[in-house]
């Protein structure tokens, strides 16, 4: 059966309970990926998950004595508009040519006329920064000084860059302004420039080619065969059944349709549309598992493509242990802040397998059952912070928390003090890891 309508006021609030609790957890999960979405569709979002603004879960006490003085960040940006009008053109034509040739149903009418109003809601704005993009951003800073204030104390420095994409540096300059608000003594310093992309948003040629393997391509449409057909959607949208077989694309309009109805929660559209409500949870369930696969394998740590994807970001960590290194010499280091995309969050929490998301298989039927969920990762305005603790500046055992989306991430390091780890053993750890593939190719 189709699933019911539900007011937008109590989808959020699941999201927000689900969301909040799964992370708080890891991997861990106490409910299945369908069990979520039979809560909130949404949940199928994958990239285009809101944020989990959630109130703040609770930390563990760092050890006796050790006080947070630095921290070093990298965020995506919030919530925006699709980044083009092909996610909607794509079920608009279809649908239109139908139209034209009197083969929509009342239903599939209804529907197009949606996709319209989407069109000229987001024409001019393709890709661009929403108001709750903004929102949260301001809420992850806020939430960053009340929980870290000795970071924040005085005239504190915030050094913060961002990738040249407007949204990006919409989102750095909605953190910074919610910074300032809260303390206008605040040292800061911006910047987006070409100059630090090497790093901040490296597109790798090697590995960006070999994501798409004849293996990779073999396992994905085999895992994809009975995960993309949907003829009960058809009959609810065309009244013809020939019209369908001879001029209907299904995969696509079924893929398409998903797509734009999902990413309209991140825009005012999200309360003006039930395109959502015609797909069952069985639907909604298939096209998760579709994406998650494909996050998997193209920035993730698949075997398929030889488990290589999450190197990528090998600049980026290096340079912020680097940055790291530097800052922890000065007596009141402060806040480096930056901000990207989604594709550098992902297989940067690979990387650094934060909860076990470095976890390998050729299989792609096992990531439901491992926990390995890309949406947990890189809803928009993800980020990963990395909390730096000592008991003064003369103290050489500096600790480190790292934080993925605010909530405590596991690392793959032997620790006694867990969530917390030294600052030594981590920089031993993936140094390591980092020398041993630039000499291996």
């Amino acid at each position: 059966m189709p699933i019911k309508r539900i007011k937008i006021q109590k989808r959020l609030f699941f999201l927000v309970v689900i969301l909040s609790c799964m992370m708080a957890e890891g991997i861990a999960q106490s409910l299945s990926a369908f069990g979520h979405i039979s809560r909130d569709p949404r949940f199928s979002a994958s990239n285009y998950c809101i944020y989990p603004d959630t109130v703040l879960s609770r930390q563990t006490p760092p050890p006796t004595g050790k006080r947070p003085f630095y921290i070093s960040h990298y965020g995506r940006h919030g919530s925006r508009y699709l980044n083009n009008r092909k996610g909607y053109d794509v079920p608009y034509q279809i649908l239109a040519k139908a139209d034209s040739a009197d083969k929509l149903t009342p239903q599939g009418q209804h529907v197009l006329q949606q996709l319209k109003e989407i069109i000229d809601d987001s024409e001019g704005r393709w890709g661009d920064l929403s108001e709750l993009g903004k929102q949260q951003h301001r809420g992850i800073a806020r939430r960053m000084m009340i929980r870290f204030p000795e970071v924040f104390e005085g005239k504190a420095h915030v050094d913060a860059k961002s990738t040249v994409v407007n949204r990006c540096i919409l989102s750095m300059g909605s953190a910074i302004q919610s910074m300032v608000g809260m303390n206008p003594k605040l040292q800061v310093k911006m910047d987006a420039s070409e100059h630090d992309m090497w790093y901040m948003n490296h597109q790798d040629k090697y590995l960006r080619d070999s994501m798409m393997t004849s293996t990779t391509k073999k396992a994905f449409s085999e895992f994809c065969k009975d995960r993309e057909q949907n003829h009960r959607l058809m009959s609810l949208l065309f009244n013809d059944s020939v019209y369908i077989k001879e001029h209907v694309d299904e995969v696509w309009l079924n893929y398409y349709l998903l797509k734009a109805a999902l990413i309209q929660q991140n825009t005012r559209m999200g309360e003006k549309i039930d395109i959502l409500d015609m797909f069952t949870y069985e639907d909604i369930h298939r096209f998760w598992q579709k994406e998650n696969a494909w996050w998997y394998f193209n920035y993730g740590p698949s075997l398929l493509n030889g488990g290589k994807q999450p190197y990528t970001q090998r600049f980026l960590l290096r340079k912020m242990i680097e940055e790291a290194d530097s800052c922890l010499q000065l007596r009141k280091p402060g806040v480096q802040l930056r901000f990207g995309h989604e594709t550098i969050v992902l297989p940067l929490t690979c990387l650094l397998e934060l909860n076990d998301f470095g976890y390998q298989t050729y299989n792609l039927e096992e990531l439901e059952e491992k926990g390995w969920w890309a949406c947990m990762v890189f809803p928009m305005a993800s980020n990963i912070q990395f909390v730096f603790y000592r008991e003064n500046p003369f103290d050489k055992d500096v600790l480190v928390k790292v934080l993925l989306n605010e909530e405590e991430a596991t690392l793959p390091i032997r620790s006694d003090i867990a969530p917390y780890y030294h600052w030594s053993d981590f920089k031993d750890y993936y140094l390591k890891k980092l020398d041993a593939y630039e000499k291996g190719n």
